[in-house]
């Protein structure tokens, strides 16, 4: 233990410093973003993620929506625990048969008005799965939805590039 905590004095700290976000791209699109939450829901937009049978990926974008270098909720925008609290439904992957009453219980939860993005391209078109005995393919295949995100899976910036255009419409 000794020799482990003096090579520890010896060397010491070796990691990278930490870089401030510098994107400018996204530093514009988020304050247009705040912008258009501010008026259209008064400051605050609250998302409910549901995932109705991905591969992860795009739940993988989304937790880096809210770390510290993207930093979402800064726009006004977060996610809830609820879809009693939601304003959107933010759907990823293709409907599993098995989540297709889950995700109907879940849209039929969220008060209205209500609004349904497909986040990926899976959940936009049923990605390689598709439809089949196991899968209902698109979101649209069970709920009705207002706004697609592509992408496989879809970068942060493009997440946002996507909400201000859900919202601008």
């Amino acid at each position: 233990m000794s020799s482990l905590l003096s090579k520890i004095a010896r060397i010491g700290i070796i990691t990278e410093p930490v870089k401030t976000p510098d994107d400018a791209e996204l530093q514009q699109l988020g304050i247009t973003l705040k912008n258009r939450i501010d008026r259209r829901f008064n400051g605050s937009l609250a998302i409910r993620q549901v995932d109705a049978g991905s591969c992860n990926g795009c739940e993988l974008e989304i937790h880096a929506l809210n770390n510290a270098f993207y930093d979402i909720e800064r726009y006004g925008i977060h996610f809830v625990a609820s879809p009693r609290h939601a304003d959107i439904l933010l759907v990823t992957g293709p409907v599993s048969r098995h989540m297709q009453a889950a995700l109907l219980a879940t849209y039929e939860a969220t008060p209205d008005p209500k609004w349904v993005i497909a986040f990926g391209g899976c959940a936009a078109d049923g990605g390689e799965f598709g439809e089949s005995y196991a899968s209902c393919g698109a979101v649209s295949n069970v709920i009705p939805v207002d706004a697609v995100i592509g992408g496989c899976p879809p970068r942060p910036v493009d997440v946002v590039k996507g909400l201000l255009a859900f919202i601008d419409r």
